[in-house]
């Protein structure tokens, strides 16, 4: 039997594991990407591991999130990325060169090879043929440092694209369909792999947009076949050597297939407050908006931003309306000002902000008191935006122009006659914001006084015991378990502070009642950890003693992070059993033996339920050290 393209590069880069959906695999990572807001703590555990340089064929460092310098703590935290890349052979991306996803996709993806990234929307490098996965920072710097990835071998759900997409239909509206089919949690421990005619009438950047967003569904990553059109982005990158053809054998098999005729589609819309709640734009028209942001590294490619430029010539937004573009990449930038067509976005009224993520990871452009935000970006959960009571709606870049223009939720077919665009063969390139290690590093790694060391964390006791200090509900996301945002992002190297942030938009007592209570518990729903790589939403809550985290069931991310800093993570056996536990219960769980099932004995109520431990051996060894620091350092004194 034949092979899909994922299966083919997984088994091209398998160390460990045999290629069967559920069982744990070990990958050879070829390249791995960090940005500042995640990479600050992966250097630090990287350090922390006693590596002399890094042992991938490339590294690299990116600063793209947390750009506001309003004191000396982020300026610092770059100062640290920057002599920490210089040091283990890193190359380092400067601030304001734009953003990782983009970036990485431009000048340095490359089809057939994996990437790990410490940011959950990696696998936007899918769209040339990559094995791109997301994953919190610990697990990128043991790459770093030689060891394989693991992950349970995901099955592969094959997405058969057929016709073309109509005038006014992008990418953006594609994923979105695919959303609305799988929800947020259809692809878990799945990889979403893109086939059939319809996909070589998509460009490299609106395959990575496609892939990008098929983190929302759960996915492992999502790719594309490596073809003539990929052929012809690389040549434009002047990188056409680094080419080559790769794709499913004609006789593969998918776990299961998802049709979809690109042609049927329509412009679509995520309502508030999640990725999966789509409806049809024409469903919701003329619902009166407050605020567009066209970017992230969803939608801010040069494909897209020439579209928006074409839309917006000769026209002025509404009255009512503030439009900001952040465009992907100096380099789209540059080319946009080459061609001219950036002052026609600026004389269309737009405001251009700095080629970062700022409002997608909430940090400028706060809606107003119950405004209605349109943005082309991924995620559109409660609150992420900065505003609490904000309602913020998911769009192509062609909705949220059109809707810009109307000051309403428009249907881009009512602006007439759709624009030819096309991608210029040779584009300008400028690498001189990247910094490329030398061979030889002599200076000193200089931290700011924000930046702390490590916490340490003992070994795994062989009994849990302790309040449930929080119950939630379905779909929580790490947005929700410790926010981002400005004030909070900024304290990314400093633990003991970032840690007072843990649920302050869920519940404002929390973390000082975990620390009062000795740590405990957490009882969560479906999904839990959903969203984000952010580590930090482990490592604090482990900070502040929570001991496990009890679900019905788990992101694959977080999932991994929990037992990277030690925090055993359960999920009922009974689903019911959920109801019959309450905040402010004290649990009790012996784990003298790491079994497959465990049960809590609820002393509060006098009962006892079944949870499972749905970990490998090697993972439950990782959890019984103390988390994955410890267990390498275990290793390395071994060897």
């Amino acid at each position: 039997m034949g092979q899909t393209l994922a299966e083919k590069i997984i088994a091209a880069h398998l160390v460990e594991g045999k290629m069967q959906p559920g069982e744990q695999i070990g990958l050879r990572i070829d390249h791995t990407l960090t940005q500042d807001s995640t990479g600050t703590l992966a250097y630090l555990e990287f350090e922390a591991m006693g590596a002399s340089r890094v042992k991938t064929a490339l590294s690299l460092s990116f600063v793209d999130h947390n750009m506001l310098q309003n004191d000396f703590r982020n300026a610092d935290d770059h100062r640290y990325l920057q002599d920490v890349a210089a040091k283990y052979g890193i190359v380092f991306s400067r601030p304001g060169n734009g953003i990782c996803h983009q970036l990485y996709l431009e000048r340095f993806a490359r089809p057939g090879y994996t990437l790990l990234g410490s940011d959950s929307h990696t696998p936007t490098a899918g769209g040339v043929g990559m094995i791109a996965i997301g994953a919190g920072g610990f697990d990128v710097a043991a790459a770093m440092a030689g060891e394989p990835f693991y992950l349970d071998m995901p099955s592969i759900l094959g997405v058969k694209l057929t016709g073309a997409l109509s005038p006014f239909v992008s990418a953006k509206d594609v994923i979105l369909a695919v959303l609305k089919k799988l929800t947020v949690k259809g692809g878990l421990n799945k990889i979403l792999e893109y086939y059939g005619s319809g996909v070589k009438t998509l460009s490299v950047p609106e395959r990575g947009t496609i892939a990008n967003m098929g983190t929302e569904t759960g996915a492992t990553t999502s790719i594309f076949p490596s073809d003539e059109v990929t052929r012809a982005f690389l040549k434009s990158q002047k990188r056409e050597d680094q080419w080559v053809e790769l794709k499913a054998d004609d006789d593969a098999k998918y776990s299961d297939v998802l049709d979809l005729n690109l042609s049927e589609i329509e412009p679509l819309i995520a309502l508030p407050h999640s990725p999966d709640n789509v409806k049809a734009v024409s469903e919701v028209e003329g619902t009166p908006i407050d605020q567009v942001c066209i970017g992230s590294c969803t939608n801010s490619s040069l494909r897209d931003l020439k579209m928006v430029a074409a839309l917006l010539k000769g026209r002025k937004i509404s009255d009512h309306v503030s439009l900001t573009i952040s465009p992907g990449s100096r380099q789209v930038l540059e080319n946009l000002a080459a061609t001219g067509e950036l002052l026609d976005i600026i004389r269309a009224g737009a405001r251009i902000l700095e080629n970062a993520c700022g409002p997608c990871i909430g940090i400028g452009q706060a809606p107003p008191t119950d405004g209605v935000s349109l943005r082309t970006f991924n995620r559109n959960f409660k609150g992420r935006s900065g505003t609490q009571s904000a309602k913020v709606y998911l769009v192509s870049p062609e909705t949220a122009v059109a809707s810009a223009i109307y000051g309403e939720i428009t249907d881009p077919r009512k602006l007439g006659v759709y624009p030819k665009i096309t991608l210029p063969a040779e584009i300008t390139i400028d690498v001189g914001m990247f910094i490329f290690p030398k061979k030889r590093f002599t200076g000193e790694v200089r931290r700011g006084p924000n930046i702390k060391p490590l916490p340490d964390f003992a070994p795994l006791p062989n009994k849990l015991t302790g309040e449930v200090l929080l119950k939630l509900g379905d779909n929580v996301s790490t947005d929700d378990i410790l926010p981002g945002g400005s004030e909070i992002m900024a304290l990314r190297s400093n633990i003991p502070e970032i840690s007072k942030y843990v649920f302050c938009n869920v519940d404002r007592e929390f973390a000082d009642r975990a620390l009062k209570k000795g740590g405990g518990f957490i009882v969560g729903g479906e999904n839990y950890g959903q969203g984000s790589s952010r580590e930090h939403a482990a490592l604090a809550p482990k900070y502040l003693g929570v001991k496990a985290v009890i679900a019905k069931s788990f992101a694959r991310i977080h999932l991994a992070n929990l037992v990277n800093f030690g925090i055993v993570p359960l999920t009922f056996e009974d689903k019911q059993d959920y109801a019959r536990v309450a905040q402010g219960d004290v649990l009790e769980i012996d784990l003298t033996e790491l079994k497959s099932k465990l049960r809590v004995r609820n002393s509060t109520k006098g009962e006892e339920f079944q949870v499972a431990l749905n970990l490998s051996e090697r993972e439950k060894s990782v959890l019984k050290t103390g988390g994955k620091l410890a267990a390498i350092k275990a290793k390395q004194t071994k060897a």
